[in-house]
Order: structure tokens, then sequence, then C-alpha cells
């Protein structure tokens, strides 16, 4: 989503940075070229003006002016007032007020507050909670069945709500339900309009007054970017919500919603959807976005995400076959799809810090087609072949490719990398990380 803001900010640092010594002037042009990104990524022009002018005003100032590394101390100061602009924090949810504890979710039609409602099922059942998916939405029975649906593949309950109900009775009746089914969080998703409106408004206000909700979440589509933020005030005005969750943040909006919306409502972002996959919500850092953004990558997602993927056994056991060269094709596999289960394999790279700025890495797309291949590749190969891949003739190479839809030059090439990839774990075996030199072969391409 920030990958203009992102390449047009690291042009302007490079600028800066070939300074020896910074003046009020080329700090001057810098900072314009920084505040023509932001209004680029659709950022509030309110909330760019003020932005500039608190860089501007550190940057002239001695901590910058004398420091040894000027260019780098502007990236520092930008880094921080990106973080503060968004809140430098994530702010958990609060489970405050009348057991079992109601969120309620609030925005306009289309902004993905039923998914939402499922993905926030998802990661509340990761942190030990019981949640219970309440349709409020009763004015579209499509909105009922989804959630219904969602609550079955999730195998969490769902309020039996009947289009034309009384969407005030319904939250009423789900606390009671919630109770009986040993939940303790109420996750309600209350009904949107195509634009905001009294009666929606109203609705709402008497939804809070009954349920008196711990955190009223505003959900918004990330790719509406300033219309965002102009939704999320009138929403704050009606119900002082709690927080934002922003929808679409994988997309290729601008990403002008996520940085002005803390600062125009004082309300934080808590959450982002990355994705389709009801796993794919993520708590919002204002510092880990702040140095992606920059470049600087996310380190602390990235390990996040591995350790909610492999399991200390499992990493103990991969050491142990990595230290005997004993890693088969079997092996090979089951680590890739681990790896595919933590997300697309260019949000991956894109975690580590300098990746995106190696010249061989720009523009690069991971096709995971390729992956799947790959997969279907060694699926199609018995468990001997799997484990002794010298075994593997001709012939056993043409049965593989018609099992797998692939050609034989693909089993080829696999099989060739995978060789390559066992000398090298030898070499490193006997010579530490001296074998690393040559560097990793590609198992694509």
């Amino acid at each position: 989503m920030f990958e203009n803001l992102s390449n047009r900010l690291e042009d302007t640092f490079k600028k800066l940075k070939g300074h020896g010594k910074l003046t009020e002037k080329n700090i001057d042009e810098g900072l314009r070229e920084v505040r023509m990104a932001l209004l680029e990524a659709d950022v509030h022009y309110l909330v760019a003006k003020q932005f500039i002018a608190d860089i501007r005003q550190r940057a002239v100032g001695q901590e910058v002016m004398r420091s040894l590394t000027p260019g780098q101390q502007v990236v520092k100061i930008v880094h921080e007032s990106l973080r503060e602009l968004m809140g430098n924090q994530n702010e958990a949810l609060g489970f405050d007020g009348p057991a079992p504890a109601a969120l309620m979710l609030v925005g306009l039609q289309g902004s993905g507050k039923t998914t939402t409602s499922g993905k926030l099922a998802v990661h509340l059942r990761k942190k030990g909670r019981k949640p219970y998916l309440v349709p409020a939405d009763v004015y579209r029975p499509a909105a009922i069945d989804q959630l219904t649906k969602l609550g079955k593949q999730l195998s969490t309950p769902v309020h039996p709500t009947l289009p034309g109900d009384d969407p005030v009775a319904v939250c009423k009746a789900a606390r009671t339900a919630a109770l009986k089914e040993g939940c303790d969080t109420l996750i309600i998703d209350t009904a949107g309009r195509l634009h905001i409106d009294a009666e929606l408004m109203d609705e709402l206000v008497a939804i809070k007054g009954a349920v008196q909700p711990s955190e009223i979440l505003l959900v918004a589509d990330a790719m509406t970017g300033q219309d965002a933020v102009s939704m999320a005030t009138a929403f704050n005005e009606r119900l002082d919500i709690s927080g934002v969750a922003l929808t679409k943040m994988d997309g290729d909006a601008r990403g002008g919603a996520a940085l002005s919306i803390k600062s125009v409502t004082g309300k934080p972002i808590k959450f982002m959807g990355v994705g389709e996959k009801l796993s794919d919500l993520e708590p919002f850092h204002p510092d880990r976005l702040a140095s992606s953004i920059l470049g600087m990558g996310d380190v602390l997602t990235f390990i996040e995400k591995a350790q909610e993927t492999f399991d200390e056994d499992q990493a103990k056991d991969l050491e142990r076959k990595l230290r005997k060269s004993q890693f088969t094709l079997e092996d090979f596999r089951d680590q890739m799809a681990r790896v595919r289960k933590m997300g697309s394999l260019s949000d991956l790279m894109g975690m580590i810090p300098g990746f995106g700025k190696l010249k061989q890495m720009k523009g690069l797309e991971v096709d995971e087609r390729e992956l799947a291949h790959i997969e279907a590749i060694i699926n199609s190969m018995t468990p001997a072949e799997r484990r002794n891949y010298n075994i593997i003739n001709g012939s056993r190479r043409r049965r593989i490719a018609m099992g797998s839809g692939t050609t034989v030059q693909d089993i080829n090439r696999l099989l060739k990398n995978y060789a390559q990839v066992m000398k090298m774990i030898k070499q490193m075996n006997k010579g530490g990380l001296r074998g690393l030199g040559k560097g990793m072969p590609p198992f694509l391409g």
C-alpha cells in the first residue's frame, strides 16, 4: 500500500544524505518533497501541513545541525514523527463493562464489518477468549447468512437473528444467550448504509445505550482514503468510537487513511485487515508501520508470524536434520507449507530490513503458483523418493510429471536445485557460516 510513498521518501533522504552539511535551504527543499509525497498518498492536507511543520522545527535545531550524520538524523526524526502521527504504539482492546464484554462494529455498508467480525473472532480465540457472534444487521438477510456461515466455519456460536427483528432487542437477547453458551465476548455486527444518515446513527446510539459496549470499533475501508477520515469523524461525533479497524490494507490504495485518522479523530487504529483469509487481521503497530514505510522492515511482525506457525519441537527437529544433512524433499515441502501460512512471500520479504532495497529485489513478484507446482511435484513422489531423490530415474520422473501436471524439465530443475542446497548444507556443517558464501540457489526458475 505504501510503496509509492516509501520510494518518494527514500529518494528524498538520499538527496539529504548527499549533503555533508545540512542548511535550512536544503532541509526546506527536502521537506517540500516529503509534503508532496504525503499529499500524493492521500494524507489529509491539514495533517500533512502540521506534520511537516513539526519535523522542520526539530530538523533546523541543534539536534540535526550539529550532528555528525545530519541526513541520518532527519530520517530518525521523520520515523519518530510518523510513529507519533499514527499513535506511537498499539492500543489493545478493552473488556470493561457488563459481562459478557461487548465489541460493537460500526461503519458504512461494504466496509467489511461482517468479515472483520469473523476475523476478530479468530483473533480473540487465539487470546483465549470465547466470542459470540451477533448479526445485528436485520435489514440484509445476506449479512445474517454470511455471519452464520462464518460462525459454522469457525465453530463459534452465532445468535439466531431473523430478518426484520428489532436490532436493539437482538443485542439484549444475545447477551443472555452468550452467557448460557459460556461465552465472554459479544461481537456485534451492526447495520450499515451507503451513506451516513440520522436513522442509522439513532439506531447505533440505541444499541450502544442498551449493551454498554466495552469497545466501539469503526470498520473503515482504507481504499477510500480521506473519505475514511471524514467518515471516522462523523461516527466519532455521535458514538464516541474507541478505535478503528482499517480493512483492505493489502490493496493498492495510497494509505492516507492510516496516516490521518488518529490525528484528525484522536482515536487509535487498533486493527488492520491485510488479506482475505480469516487469519488476516493484525493488531496495528504504528512503530512497525513507520519502519516499514521508511524501508526499515518489520522484524517483530515477522517473528510473531513465525511463532504462530512453527512450534519449538518442529524447530528443534528441523535444526537436527540440517546439522545431520538429512533435510529431505518431504521436509522441504512441510517447511514451505508452514512459511506459506505466514502470508505471501512478497509481504514476508518486505518485513526483512533492507531486503526491498536490494537491486535484484526491486519489482520482484513471487509467483505463488510456482510454489504450488513444487508442492504438487513432491506430493506426486513416493515416500521413498522424497527421502532419497537419487532413486528418481527417467521413468520415475515421467510418472511424477504426469501425476503433478508438470513437465520432466520441471522435475529436473527442482531436483538439481535441491541437490545444490544439500551440497551447501553439508558445506555449512563442515565450515560453519563460511559455507554461505555462494548463496542459496533458488528452487524456482
